[in-house]
């Protein structure tokens, strides 16, 4: 199975891409179905692994390559093949600060536990698909209307992931439910930004087909509902009342008001329904979970202090356990205590928070850049709200401003932003925020692309 899957990899990378490239520069609706499946397998991953350390704990476990990296391949050629000279590729905005970014994670690889050098080349090799997967999409995105066919994507990928979900908590009673993800926490945070986006496009598109997004809006929020993630519960609806203020500072009109209405109404009987199952998780929940989070937390800001230049990337899950002692207040909650540390066999614990993730294991100023990069383009879809104003794709900057203001609060208790699925839809989105300036920007040569 493993030589299959081999096979079936360096057929689609060899045979494949040509192939696709090929037809997908001569069938315009060939070429959308690359692009969807660009985005879908953001979802549905499907990856091999070189080198795979699969037991490991850590944010990377392997020189992972996946579909979704052999879709960008074919919209990338693409991309080449159209080039003018009034539309040559272009370094997407933000590139300057990610590199930096990048810089500080390599050269913290000096400090990386010797037998792990590779655990952090694991990450290095995640980083540079990420950022192609970012230059790629900006690229390829030159019109209003492909921002459109972006949301019809992204209204398939939410009832797609709500199928899923019904399906694990209905049929095979499972109680907290992630979907397609690897847990629940990531399905969350993918929901926060598609979610935010769907809301934004129902208040805000004077042609909407109202019902089929309410649909879908719907599918999300029983989705997010479904995982029963307190924390992702909460910042849905903060994510969700940020883009309810930003479009009624764009005025008030009664399709504003009735959808608010209905929806409220709704909420309220979802909420009742799922009641017993929201109450059972919080009263269920470990409070050894919340002091370990706590004490994780600690170890991450000891470990930064000690190094200047981190510990490690991707070595947190190494150096929290013996001979280092950065995670000896954690030992007494593992296992009750009852083991010695040297008697640990499994590599325990992850800091539940990205940014102190970030510090530990690649240093203080690289969380500081870190944090210029997430605000950067925030900033800069700001700057799209107000520049787009009255304008069709506004809601595109309004769902933004609530997705990412809800993605980037709940990463101070979640390192998901580092998983390959969400660390996709945040170059993805940041992709198309610099894709929408660059529109407005130029638009009697991007329209014509």
């Amino acid at each position: 199975m493993g030589l299959l899957k081999y096979i079936v990899f360096f057929g689609a990378l060899l045979v494949g891409v040509p192939l696709g490239t090929s037809l997908a520069s001569k069938n315009e609706k060939f070429e959308k179905l690359i692009f969807f499946l660009m985005i879908f397998f953001t979802v549905e991953t499907v990856t091999i692994n070189f080198v795979s350390r699969e037991f490991f704990r850590g944010t990377s476990r392997g020189f992972e390559v996946g579909l979704v990296d052999i879709a960008m391949l074919i919209i990338w050629q693409l991309i080449i093949r159209r080039k003018t000279v009034n539309n040559l590729p272009q370094k997407p905005p933000g590139s300057g600060l990610y590199f930096l970014f990048f810089f500080f994670c390599w050269i913290s690889i000096f400090n990386s536990a010797p037998g792990y050098v590779v655990h952090s080349y694991f990450e290095i090799w995640k980083m540079l698909r990420m950022y192609a997967y970012f230059w790629v999409i900006y690229n390829y995105i030159n019109s209003w209307q492909q921002i459109e066919l972006l949301m019809k994507i992204i209204g398939i990928i939410i009832i797609y992931i709500g199928v899923i979900v019904l399906k694990q908590k209905y049929i095979d009673g499972r109680f907290q439910n992630p979907g397609p993800f690897p847990h629940q926490n990531s399905l969350v945070m993918y929901l926060i930004v598609f979610g935010s986006l769907v809301f934004a496009y129902l208040l805000n598109r004077r042609d909407v087909k109202l019902w089929y997004w309410l649909f879908v809006l719907a599918m999300a929020a029983i989705s997010v509902v479904s995982t029963l993630s307190r924390a992702g519960m909460a910042f849905f609806v903060f994510s969700c009342a940020i883009v309810w203020f930003f479009s009624f500072t764009q005025g008030f009109t009664a399709k504003k008001v009735g959808i608010t209405l209905l929806l409220l109404l709704v909420a309220l009987a979802g909420f009742l329904r799922a009641m017993d199952s929201i109450m059972e998780r919080f009263e269920t929940a470990a409070e050894e979970s919340a002091m370990t989070r706590v004490i994780l937390a600690k170890t991450a800001v000891k470990m930064a202090n000690d190094k200047v230049l981190g510990i490690g990337l991707n070595n947190f899950g190494v150096k929290v356990n013996p001979p280092y002692d950065y995670g000896s207040e954690i030992y007494p909650y593992l296992n009750d205590g009852k083991l010695p540390p040297e008697d640990y066999e499994e590599k325990n614990g992850l800091v539940e928070t990205a940014y102190l993730s970030i510090a530990a294991e690649t240093g203080w100023h690289n969380l500081l850049v870190y944090l210029l990069f997430l605000f950067y383009f925030l900033g800069m879809n700001y700057g799209n709200l107000r520049r787009l104003k009255n304008h069709q794709s506004q809601f595109v900057a309004i769902g933004l401003m609530g997705g990412l203001s809800g993605i980037y609060l709940e990463s101070t208790l979640e390192w998901v932003l580092r998983q390959t699925n969400n660390f996709y839809q945040l170059m993805m989105m940041f992709a198309l925020i610099a894709a929408m300036r660059k529109i407005y920007r130029h638009p009697e040569v991007m329209e014509n692309v």
